[in-house]
């Protein structure tokens, strides 16, 4: 199934160049057949050109006839080509292909992707393996525990926009529970509790309302993205009520540092057999991210059970 997914997403681009590049070719031959007719048809007459009488002795002008028919099936043609091109498909699976591959800024993204590999190989994973090497499980889990808690009233806020109460209902019992009974959240009781955690964001909020994912981008620092998450991201930096609360924006950046550590510490075993075994790393990572968030945004549709309560389906870091 990994392996169909990344053969798709790595030939769609492909068929996407080749489209382009035959409706321009098209385009410029049409062009310069058209041309070239305005100028024959400036300086010529039919003294100059082969001419014919038809049954009725009226002259016809065949050649610059058919010239002008070329010019017009050429011009048809490409217009077709891009039209079939650029015609987004309708069927679930070429439609979920289509959004894997969906990536018209590949060369930049792949600078960028470059760049987030170096700071994550030099940076992010050395301190991701000693926090999971070094830390008990009950300080790893607390730190998570901590982090997810410091997220709930942005959940909330994206439940409470999405129309899914029942999840809202949920999301205020667990921040109550975890931020009095289970200490500031370092302990999960509402778990305990039949309270499930689940997430929610902008990008999954524009996503239930119907705004498409957009083509695939590469965040600096933050990783892979689509045009409607990263602008579900600008909106999740200034719509988190935690950043109002007078005083609590150092334990906002402190549980930020200590969620994107633990969380890339979490995704190790998985980003590490992904580039281990894949072909092309860049392609399989933006067709994993794909379709997580086209699982989570099918979730948020379908207020339905939590598909990635813990958070570990698809990293956001680099």
């Amino acid at each position: 199934m990994a392996e169909s997914a990344q053969t798709v997403s790595a030939a769609a681009p492909i068929q996407a160049r080749h489209c382009a590049r035959v409706a321009q070719i098209f385009s410029v031959r049409a062009a310069i057949r058209n041309a070239a007719a305005i100028r024959r048809s400036d300086t010529s007459s039919c003294d100059e050109d082969p001419c014919e009488p038809n049954a009725s002795g009226v002259e016809m002008r065949h050649p610059r006839h058919l010239k002008h028919r070329s010019t017009l099936a050429f011009g048809l043609l490409a217009m077709a080509t891009l039209g079939a091109c650029a015609e987004v498909p309708t069927d679930p699976v070429a439609r979920s292909a289509y959004d894997e591959a969906n990536d018209p800024a590949e060369p930049t993204n792949r600078v960028i992707f470059d760049g987030n590999q170096w700071v994550d190989r030099n940076a992010l994973q050395p301190v991701a393996r000693a926090y999971q090497d070094n830390l008990p499980d009950g300080v790893r889990d607390s730190v998570h525990n901590f982090g997810q808690n410091l997220g709930a009233p942005l959940v909330l806020v994206n439940d409470v926009l999405q129309g899914n109460l029942d999840r809202a209902w949920t999301t205020t019992q667990r921040l109550a529970v975890n931020t009095t009974v289970g200490v500031a959240g370092l302990f999960d009781v509402a778990s305990d509790w039949d309270l499930p955690a689940h997430k929610a964001d902008f990008g999954q909020t524009m996503g239930v309302w119907g705004v498409e994912s957009g083509p695939s981008v590469q965040l600096p620092l933050l990783g892979p993205s689509n045009l409607r998450d990263a602008a579900g991201t600008a909106f999740g930096l200034f719509g988190d009520p935690v950043g109002y609360v007078p005083g609590m924006q150092v334990v906002q950046t402190a549980g930020a540092v200590g969620g994107a550590i633990d969380g890339r510490a979490r995704m190790l075993p998985l980003t590490d057999d992904l580039e281990k075994n894949s072909v092309d790393y860049y392609s399989a990572v933006r067709s994993l991210y794909a379709q997580h968030r086209a699982a989570f945004v099918a979730e948020g549709k379908a207020g339905g059970d939590p598909a990635d309560a813990d958070g570990t389906v698809m990293p956001s870091e680099p």
